[in-house]
């Protein structure tokens, strides 16, 4: 007896067979669409990183493209096997399916967010606002969007059937499906090694993408000895948020006067001896002054702003407060930073101005030589005067006018904005708007900050580094050995939470 297939059965194999390449056509589109988060968040900066980016990015899209076709069309291919049918509601889902992921991925770069319950109430306020400004024109655009979007959808589900029997004499399907297979298994078994490890370009992802859950396997790597769960939990607690998407700077409205009379500023010297340009000058030296930023250009962010270079990317936007308070309460501000944002004067205009007796506040950018022609003409008398330079991770020689600040235990760059805004008569809590402190009216007598990826602790005597995988060392700071002592764990997180004050929930 010779057993053929039936019509329905030669349909239905064929509808299987054609919904597999709309699926992974779809596949491909979704990984297009997917490429708004990778390329809206923070690359990877190591080359595990890299491949793990890649491996999620192709593999988690694939996944939840190709669950959406399992659980929505597949079983009409068998339940209604009618070609018409089935092309129009496979095209349906998938144009609507894909929209969702676009608007979702505008989302994420907008807020940072994904479209989920928690995020509702923040999409229902933005989506009544946008309404309210919508007009006929702009609902018929995107009628129309959507109109042209399912058209394509229905164009390619119709292309691809007719090309189904071709793809079936190509063995394109089973390499396809290995190399998406690949992508999500080698995904899920790195992140589950990254998070036993705390290996920050991985777990920094997690969020990525939309119904992300990378997998984990703590419990059972503790069961048979293959993870240390205290030692996890201890490294855990000592690693900082540097997934920053947003930040409260200054964290309250500030309240405080400015002295009109002030005349304050600020030399910086972006290399030379600074000893040697002071040596004859009425200025006493800042002991223990540290540079702990990881280059020029995040020294200059951390003198202006007042905080460590880990909020450098989110930050630029908003002026520092440094600036913004005096020049908003009617002093007159002069900054001199040729290639800075808020550089707004130049040499020859700074060099007048600087010279003369004024009321200001002046800030500068400068050569030894520029700061040499600049201090010749000041008047020590009548102006109050911070000099410092930019020697990443490093003591540097700082020095100053004011009353004071040669008693400092341990000092740094984001003290300077404080001390300058307390100078020119403002009061408020510096805690506001800034990591550092007042170096003429002390509270502490250490210092936290961000230097790459490290945070940084100093003390009277010793300096603690803690790595972004909350590994530790400790240092004696005057002479650099390292030392074998446990870490005060208590005091490390009071330092982390003091760092991370500005972190938008």
């Amino acid at each position: 007896m010779i057993l053929t297939e039936t019509p329905r059965r030669q349909r239905v194999t064929k509808l299987v067979g054609w919904g597999h390449w709309f699926a992974f056509f779809n596949i491909l589109i979704a990984i297009v669409i997917a490429s708004i988060y990778t390329f809206n968040s923070r690359l990877p900066d190591t080359a595990l990183g890299a491949v793990y980016l890649f491996s999620n990015w192709f593999g988690h899209i694939s996944f939840l493209t190709f669950i959406g076709f399992v659980i929505l069309i597949l079983p009409l291919c068998y339940l209604l096997p009618n070609v018409k049918v089935v092309k129009a509601i496979a095209s349906v889902v998938a144009a609507v399916g894909l929209a969702l992921l676009a608007f979702d991925a505008l989302v994420y770069t907008k807020y940072g967010l994904h479209v989920s319950f928690s995020s509702a109430e923040l999409l229902r306020n933005e989506t009544r606002n946008v309404i309210a400004n919508f007009g006929w024109q702009q609902w018929g655009f995107f009628a129309l969007l959507f109109i042209v979007w399912l058209s394509f959808q229905l164009i390619l589900a119709n292309a691809l059937w007719k090309r189904t029997e071709r793809f079936k004499l190509r063995k394109y399907a089973q390499p396809l499906a290995l190399f998406f297979i690949a992508c999500f298994v080698t995904s899920h078994a790195t992140h589950i090694w990254a998070d036993a490890n705390l290996y920050q370009p991985i777990v920094e992802q997690d969020d990525m993408f939309p119904l992300s859950y990378p997998a984990t396997a703590k419990t059972l790597m503790s069961k048979y000895d293959l993870l240390d769960r205290d030692s996890y939990e201890q490294r855990k607690q000592l690693q900082l948020e540097r997934r920053i998407q947003g930040v409260n700077y200054p964290t309250s409205a500030l309240y405080c006067s400015i002295n009109p009379q002030s005349n304050v500023n600020l030399l910086v010297l972006n290399h030379g001896d600074i000893d040697a340009l002071v040596a004859e000058l009425p200025v006493s030296k800042i002991n223990n002054y540290y540079d702990l930023s990881s280059s020029a250009v995040a020294g200059q962010f951390s003198l202006l702003y007042g905080l460590p270079e880990m909020y450098q990317h989110v930050m630029y936007p908003i002026t520092p407060v440094l600036l913004d308070l005096p020049a908003k309460l009617g002093l007159e501000t002069y900054v001199y930073a040729p290639g800075f944002k808020y550089g707004n004067s130049s040499w020859d205009a700074f060099k007048q101005q600087f010279a003369q007796h004024s009321a200001r506040l002046a800030i500068a950018f400068v050569s030894p030589e520029q700061a040499q022609e600049l201090l010749s003409h000041f008047d020590f008398s009548a102006g109050q005067i911070v000099i410092t330079g930019l020697q990443s991770d490093s003591q540097v020689s700082t020095y100053s006018n004011l009353q004071g600040v040669d008693q400092v235990s341990v000092a740094g760059h984001e003290d300077i904005a404080p001390t300058l805004l307390n100078a020119m008569g403002c009061s408020t809590n510096t805690e506001l708007y800034s990591t550092g402190q007042n170096l003429m009216q002390l509270k502490r007598d250490w210092m936290v900050t961000s230097l790459g990826d490290k945070i940084v602790l100093l003390n009277p005597t010793r300096r603690i580094e803690v790595d972004s995988n909350g590994n530790h060392k400790i240092f004696d700071r005057q002479t650099g050995a390292e030392l074998s002592e446990d870490l005060n764990t208590s005091v490390l997180s009071q330092g982390i939470k003091h760092l991370s004050r500005f972190i938008a929930k």
